[in-house]
């Protein structure tokens, strides 16, 4: 309301009820698993449609008044109040990184995965999820997903891949102090439950497409164990330890801890 009193609306949709935009959730939010701190990884998409905006004060390039759009959602989000921030909000995401538009079109999204994407980028893609646009959009936004997920590799070379940023991370990430444990990002942390699943779908959801059906780990492991490429109890097992792990992360964030425990534990 407020973008549009200004620019008014693309003259495409003028007199219809959609908006030709579509929110994506990646990260805890796009699999579904967010905690009390859990910041919002976003990528904003929209239909690209060559035109001006009408009824506004100010007409402007249609692909521009999302951009102004997409602007004005993460200025809400981040406002700070006397509650505090409603949500920190991370784009990094979003194609070509910090160097890349706040939004860009479905097709152009669609290109850049196919074609230009780092491993990293598609391990992410694994963790996403259309929450917030038009029936017709989201269905074209999974079909781009389960293209991309389904895409034939070379599990060899995506060993390597997924392995170096793993330790890459590692290095960059984990400075815990003699005697405690970070459970996300120290070796057997949560974040190897989770390059474990996104390596999976990546190595094989092109011979069992039903591996890029879900952005969960927990039904990630699920469909795992039931095409056999791991074993049920190793799944369940790999399971347990999310979950428990998880519910650990929530209790450490409702006390204001950090995510370190006793090493012994």
């Amino acid at each position: 309301q407020q973008v549009s009193q200004r620019f008014g609306v693309p003259e495409h949709l003028v007199g219809k009820t959609e908006k030709g935009f579509l929110v994506i959730g990646y990260g805890k939010l796009g699999g579904i698993e967010l905690g009390y701190k859990s910041d919002l990884d976003l990528v904003f998409l929209y239909q690209a449609v060559e035109g001006q905006t009408i009824g506004g004060k100010k007409s402007i390039d249609s692909n521009q008044f999302y951009l102004r759009l997409a602007q004005k959602i993460v200025s809400i989000f981040s406002m700070n109040t006397s509650a505090g921030v409603l949500y920190d909000v991370d784009m990094r995401l979003r194609p070509s990184g910090d160097a890349g538009l706040l939004g860009c079109s479905l097709q152009a999204f669609e290109n850049y995965q196919l074609n230009e994407a780092w491993t990293w980028e598609k391990q992410a893609l694994v963790r996403s999820r259309a929450i917030f646009g038009e029936t017709e959009l989201k269905a074209e936004f999974e079909k781009i997903r389960c293209n991309v997920l389904s895409a034939q590799r070379d599990i060899n070379q995506l060993k390597i891949e997924v392995r170096e940023m793993r330790e890459k991370m590692y290095e960059h990430l984990s400075h815990t102090k003699d005697g405690f444990f970070n459970i996300k990002t120290d070796r057997g942390g949560i974040t190897d439950i989770e390059f474990i699943a996104q390596f999976a779908v990546l190595a094989y959801a092109n011979s069992y497409p039903a591996l890029a059906i879900w952005s969960d780990n927990v039904r990630i492991f699920e469909a795992l164990a039931k095409t056999g490429i791991i074993e049920t109890e190793i799944c369940q097992q790999l399971t347990h330890a999310y979950l428990r792990i998880r519910s650990m992360t929530h209790r450490l964030a409702l006390a204001e801890q950090p995510i370190l425990v006793d090493e012994a534990q």
